[in-house]
């Protein structure tokens, strides 16, 4: 079983992380797609939804599609949530499968600056997706490649052989230019969030009042 495993903090989810599930999921042939948000990230933003909040935005995205799931294992924790504590657990809970960390091609080559980054990179493979504005070249550049060389062709996917022996999935999906910052400042300044992400999700986020200005 090959499994997906997309974390972030998900403030809030919106359509731009959906696609980019559905197609990493189609494209690399993944059974699941697990998503985790993050309870209490290292590096926290000032407008920070309630990781409870977050966790039930992300599941009325996901319900109706049977190959995403979310898991609460990060945001019931009070102390820190690091990536590799994460991966920890999933690779006890899911000791037959193959599991993929989904993540941009930004948050790839900022993995150095992680908690025990080397540990996180041996543990899993990796399912990087195009976003707009950046180039899969820019991934040589990062010390844990392997692959001297791209040929980025016509192909969905490539894949970046790393040093510690894992593998780098390449993924070219739509690009989406939707933004969770955008969304926010958007529901501070008042104006509609509307086909960015899910109804139900902005429903909850107009219900709880999230993201609204400080009165």
């Amino acid at each position: 079983m090959k499994i997906g495993v997309f974390g972030g903090t998900f403030n809030p989810i919106h359509y731009g992380h959906l696609r980019a599930a559905e197609e990493t999921c189609e494209i690399l042939g993944l059974d699941k797609v697990l998503f985790i948000p993050s309870g209490n990230p290292p590096l926290k933003s000032e407008d920070l939804a309630d990781a409870l909040k977050r966790y039930k935005m992300v599941r009325l995205a996901v319900v109706r599609n049977r190959s995403f799931d979310v898991l609460d294992i990060e945001c019931l924790k009070s102390e820190k949530s690091y990536t590799v504590e994460t991966l920890e657990v999933l690779l006890r809970q899911y000791r037959d499968a193959e599991l993929y960390f989904m993540l941009g091609i930004d948050a790839f080559l900022d993995i150095p600056t992680w908690w025990r980054p080397e540990q996180l990179v041996s543990m899993v493979n990796f399912a990087v997706v195009s976003r707009p504005g950046r180039e899969f070249g820019e991934m040589l550049s990062s010390p844990y490649a392997k692959t001297k060389d791209l040929a980025e062709s016509g192909r969905e996917s490539l894949t970046l052989e790393l040093r510690s022996g894992r593998k780098a999935e390449l993924v070219k999906i739509t690009p989406l230019d939707i933004s969770s910052s955008d969304i926010r400042r958007r529901m501070r300044a008042g104006r509609s969030i509307k086909y960015l992400l899910p109804e139900d999700v902005e429903s909850f986020i107009i219900s709880n009042k999230l993201y609204s200005p400080v009165q």
